[in-house]
């Protein structure tokens, strides 16, 4: 069976083991074993410098690993990216196309590079103008787009010989609410037409967005699973969610507690995430005397329910 067999086969899109970079003495990417399912979108989750970029090149094919074992699509990308490279499309974190060019003229080189002629270039390029909003833009000049729509040009590029594998690498930075709103209506859609899609992001909200994630630091995955997963974990740093009139009055208290790690205002609120060990219920009651002796109405003192971003925190100071 050959490997492109066997990926259809098996449904694994992208799979990575002991994936290693070196860069002189510094290890970017540090033994990363991954795998993504055809119609899945994984999510690699971590600060700038964590990794992501890194190991998204390599996985690409635009950057050789120091170790490990990559395939994308079936083909192994160690030996042969070359082979891969009609079958995955690319959306670097940086606009990479032409600014002396218009919209369609882009799409109509990067048409020519994938080697699209006849019926299927006209319709693929029809379906980038107006598939992805564009058809208003055709003939402005790529660098005087608007960010947003610069975004939406690169993922038509990336898109145009429809690839089996899609990899996104902070797609959606400086992009505006309703832009990445719709860039995320769009991932889901391909998605469920079978790609298989990683996606880079910093973004706490986008990454409960992905059907799995995984969270990089220093060039390291430290923990992997669903966002239900990992936001089921036990935290060793207890978060209470404060409710008070004047809450923000009594913030700074709070934060001199010798219990209290740390105080978050939180949409009208406090979310107090105590230092491992300390009392919960303890806690509560200092809270409520607290505001009984400032004269404020305490509305609710209570366990919080903890995000992705609490976790990435906990996980991140366990390391």
């Amino acid at each position: 069976m050959t490997r492109a067999a066997a990926t259809a086969a098996t449904g694994t899109m992208i799979a990575a083991e002991g994936l290693t970079r070196r860069f002189g003495s510094f290890t970017a990417v540090d033994g990363v074993a991954l795998a993504v399912a055809a119609g899945e979108v994984f999510g690699l989750l971590g600060a700038n410098g964590a990794g992501k970029t890194t190991t998204i090149r390599m996985l690409c094919g635009l950057l050789p690993p120091t170790a490990g074992s990559m395939e994308v699509a079936g083909v192994d990308m160690v030996r042969h990216p070359r082979r891969a490279r009609a079958r995955i499309g690319y959306l670097a974190q940086r606009f990479a196309l032409y600014g002396e060019l218009s919209t369609a003229e882009n799409l109509a080189l990067q048409a020519g590079l994938y080697g699209l002629t006849g019926r299927r270039r006209r319709e693929r390029l029809a379906w980038g103008l107006e598939h992805m909003g564009l058809a208003e833009h055709g003939r402005t000049l790529a660098r005087d787009l608007p960010l947003g729509f610069q975004r939406r040009l690169s993922l038509a590029a990336a898109l145009l010989h429809q690839p089996d594998v899609l990899f996104l690498d902070e797609p959606t930075s400086g992009v505006d609410p309703l832009a990445r709103q719709q860039f995320w209506e769009l991932i889901y859609e391909l998605a469920e037409g079978g790609m298989g899609i990683l996606v880079t992001t910093h973004y706490m909200d986008e990454a409960a967005f992905c059907d799995r994630l995984a969270l990089m630091d220093a060039g390291r995955i430290v923990a992997e699973g669903s966002p239900a997963e990992l936001v089921a974990r036990p935290l060793p740093t207890p978060i209470l969610e404060v409710r008070m009139a004047r809450c923000n009055e009594c913030a700074g208290a709070l934060a001199r507690w010798e219990e209290v790690r740390e105080v978050i205002p939180h949409a009208g609120s406090l979310r107090v995430r105590l230092e491992p060990g300390a009392d919960p219920a303890a806690v509560r009651a200092r809270i409520a005397a607290l505001a009984r002796e400032r004269g404020l109405e305490l509305e609710r003192v209570a366990a919080a329910e903890p995000d992705l971003e609490d976790v990435f925190v906990a996980v991140l100071e366990g390391q």
